[in-house]
């Protein structure tokens, strides 16, 4: 544990560090003290502060065997400086240094990029993780992508989501150092040889192939105020040669760099559009790039400091694959295993089955991950002959085990058999991992009863619920300082490293002096919210109105349709006159849609409309104002869940897996409406019923009313949903656009609708009601909101990591 008398009396050399690097390190003279260069100079002065204790963290590593990978095709990181000062217990000394240059701490941490590493809430989830386990003194490395363009910059023209490019290192990341002796090869292309080796036994190499190579750039990731600093390893692809010589001499520039651009794209760009086959090649080239380079970095690890005896390796390491975007790590460990280290498919596969897990992170089955036989045979030959044989010997086991059932045989196979074949890559990730889990409880029984069943009653021993966290460092000491400070002064600060510690907060929901301070705490975050919402939407917030607020990546099933549709029956009943029992609101939602998913950008395009024809009726003005969020990122995040009253989890109940943002947003106090899906259920068991304001139906109840859904008989028979059908047709929210949201209506007209938006609007409308009538009592919503935050301590990443390490990583590793 860091000294905290020792720490707070660093100022000085902090002050001194900061001249220094400014004067020797970047060269600029006294006076020149921009912004950008005192964050560059502060980053470097924090780093050194960290890198004594990575050095030690490195060194234990050789001590102790056991390691954890974590491997994930997205990281999203946000900022460090903040995190790792706050870690460091730094604050005080880094204001008094910085008050030399005339500036604060916010000025300068915005001059950090956010590192856009992901998509959403996996990507975050992955971050948070991280942070657990340094603070957990767990050795885990996160494995990752050093995407040179992260996530994209949206932009709203016209109402319409305009993607331009992030390109988050263009001033270079100050955090990272690179390390070019842990290098690694990847393979593909070429072809599979096979020869007797001198003992007669048969083998396998990998020939003739097209590698490019996977170097590292290192991230710390400091635990809170303790002496472990974990790493986060980014792999960059670069070619092996520059360029052909003679091809450049010869005057054939383009194909001499071909090969060099060719690497070069795996670690590009995040997520490549893959609707044409040039995409999709370029992701699976980047999710065997991570995995194999991942792989052969531990492996070498062990080999090295172990003569190559894997006697042990099982017992202590263990790779996580966070989804189905690294399951390719599986057949890659098996062919690391059989070619590069001479074990046998016995040895080999009990190895790997010993040390894969994985994470499930959907119940959608279009969202889990195939790849066409062709493809992968092209593109990685000995895997695809790797994945054949773990098929089909895994068929034989399902066989015996269910002799002549050969349609779940059908259904079980790792190939998907048809006139294109495919591989299923959560299927190779069940069947060569020991550990299989879901992320809340609801979506590790779905898997089970649905999704996975053929799996689970094959290996039910498999199966486990790990119920995602997010850290309580950024999501609540960081982010919500006001609060922070109120917490400490009540309960002490304890709860930073131990989050169910909060509950002892629960008595003060009853203490009148306690409430008003802490929503005197909300109020000023609300003014802070409706700041950078006029800045970046030109729509006045008032904080006296309810911040009613829906953030996350734009998709059907999240149902930001759902939301507009509300906002579309408040407006008409303002209209009418019909404001009996409402409270004024302003409703925010923001997300990004997938570059390629034409109905989110429409809909994003639906909430922009609705918005201009709300903000500027001054009949409405009083009582709705409406905005989008335009790029959505953890930076901002950060301002808009402190400044939250109520916070939208409203997805179709059997859809979410579990949702991080319901977390992050109760814990700063905001007021849950939702259904009884992912979390969500877990949430409203821990606030209590009377604390969350429930609507919908709920997993069971979607299934049944699948059977005989008809949208149009509901809307026909629920006056107020047919009034906001009625104007959405009518055009009234696209005068010169004429057809533009058909495609809209038809979708909640259709009896497919597998979101079934239309059967959920009355009872959340009814839910928004109780929201309106509970705000106006000013003392119930306060009490509300103050046990949503004492209850949230289940809801830490620490919780779940200490069951990833209990129950996962170190279950029958001792």
């Amino acid at each position: 544990m860091i000294n905290t008398s020792a720490s707070h009396s660093a100022h000085a050399p902090i002050s001194k560090e900061l001249r220094r690097y400014l004067d020797l390190t970047l060269g600029k003279d006294e006076g020149d003290d921009s912004h950008h260069y005192l964050y560059r100079a502060l980053v470097h002065t924090v780093r050194d502060q960290l890198l004594a204790r990575w050095r030690e963290t490195r060194r234990q590593s050789l001590e102790s065997p056991h390691r954890i990978g974590y491997l994930s095709l997205e990281f999203l990181v946000g900022r460090s400086l903040h995190n790792a000062i706050l870690n460091l217990d730094l604050e005080e000394p880094v204001r008094e240094a910085l008050k030399e240059y005339a500036c604060g701490l916010e000025q300068i941490e915005s001059e950090e990029m956010d590192a856009g590493l992901g998509n959403g809430g996996l990507g975050r989830l992955a971050a948070c993780f991280l942070d657990s386990c340094a603070s957990m003194d767990i050795p885990v490395v996160g494995y990752g992508i050093r995407y040179q363009y992260g996530m994209f910059h949206q932009q709203i023209e016209d109402g319409y989501q305009v993607e331009s490019p992030d390109l988050w290192l263009r001033k270079g990341n100050p955090w990272e150092i690179e390390a070019p002796e842990h290098t690694r090869r990847i393979k593909f292309m070429g072809r599979s040889e096979h020869f007797y080796d001198a003992g007669g036994q048969l083998k396998a190499r990998w020939v003739d192939t097209q590698d490019v190579l996977a170097v590292p750039y290192d991230m710390p990731v400091p635990g809170y105020q303790n002496a472990r600093v974990n790493t986060l390893r980014l792999w960059k692809s670069e070619a092996t040669d520059e360029f052909n010589l003679e091809e450049f001499n010869a005057g054939d520039y383009s194909d001499a760099v071909a090969a060099k651009n060719l690497a070069e794209q795996i670690s590009m760009v995040l997520y490549p559009n893959d609707y044409s086959v040039q995409g999709k090649e370029l992701r699976l080239r980047q999710q065997y790039f991570l995995a194999s380079a991942s792989l052969q970095d531990t492996l070498c690890f062990w080999a090295r400091h172990f003569d190559g005896d894997f006697a042990g390796f099982a017992e202590t390491n263990s790779f996580q694959l966070n989804d189905t975007h690294p399951a390719i790590a599986v057949a890659e460990l098996m062919r690391l295993l059989l070619d590069e280290y001479d074990k046998d498919w016995t040895e080999a596969w009990s190895i790997t089955t010993q040390t894969m897990a994985y994470t499930n992170h959907t119940l959608l089955p279009e969202a889990l991950e195939t790849w066409s036989v062709e493809l992968m045979g092209c593109l990685l030959p000995r895997l695809m002959e790797i994945i054949y044989e773990i098929n089909a010997r895994f068929l034989t086991q399902v066989a015996e085990r269910w002799p002549g059932d050969t349609e779940r045989q059908r259904r079980m196979s790792i190939i998907a058999e048809g006139n294109h074949r495919h591989v299923r890559m959560a299927h190779l990730a069940i069947v060569g991992s020991y550990s299989i889990n879901g992320v809340a409880a609801l979506h590790t029984e779905l898997l089970e009863k649905n999704l996975f069943h053929d799996f689970y009653e094959l290996w039910p021993h498999k199966f486990n619920n790990k119920t995602n966290g997010v850290t309580p460092r950024r999501w609540l000491a960081h982010c919500n300082p006001g609060l922070k400070s109120l917490l400490v002064e009540t309960i002490g600060d304890g709860w930073v490293k131990d989050l169910s510690q909060l509950e002892k907060l629960k008595p003060f929901a009853q203490d009148r002096s306690f409430t008003e301070k802490f929503m005197l705490v909300k109020r000023v975050n609300k003014e802070r919210l409706a700041k950078m919402v006029t800045k970046s939407c030109c729509v006045d917030f008032d904080p006296d109105m309810i911040f009613d607020v829906q953030v996350k990546r734009i998709h059907e099933y999240k149902r930001q349709l759902l939301n507009v549709l509300h906002v579309i029956h408040l407006y008409i009943r303002i209209l009418q006159g019909e404001t009996h029992g409402m409270h004024p609101r302003c409703v925010l939602i923001g997300g990004k849609a997938a570059p390629g998913y034409h109905t989110a950008k429409l809909i994003i395009k639906l909430v922009n409309n609705v918005a201009a024809v709300v903000n500027r009726d001054p009949r409405v003005r009083n009582w709705l104002r409406v905005a989008f969020f335009p790029d959505y990122r953890v930076t901002a995040m950060e301002v808009i869940c402190p400044g939250t009253d109520l916070s939208e989890q409203i997805s179709t109940a059997g859809k979410e897996a579990s949702g991080t943002g319901n977390m992050k947003f109760m814990m700063s106090g905001a007021v849950t409406i939702g259904t009884l899906d992912g979390a969500n259920i877990e949430i409203r068991d821990a606030v209590g019923a009377d604390n969350y304001f429930l609507f919908g139906m709920d997993a069971s109840e979607v299934e049944l009313a699948r059977v005989n859904y008809d949208p149009n008989y509901v809307i026909a028979h629920d006056e107020r949903l047919m009034q906001v059908m009625h104007l959405l047709e009518s055009g009234h929210f696209n005068l010169f656009e004429a057809g533009l949201f058909k495609p809209i209506v038809d979708a909640i007209r259709s009896a497919t609708d597998p979101w079934m938006t239309a059967a959920d609007f009355h009872s959340y409308v009814e839910a928004q009601q109780r929201v309106s009538e509970t705000f106006q009592d000013t003392s119930r919503w306060s009490r509300i909101s103050v046990l949503n935050t004492a209850s949230s301590g289940f809801f830490s990443s620490d919780r779940t990591i200490a069951e990833y390490r209990d129950q996962i990583w170190m279950k029958n590793k001792k």
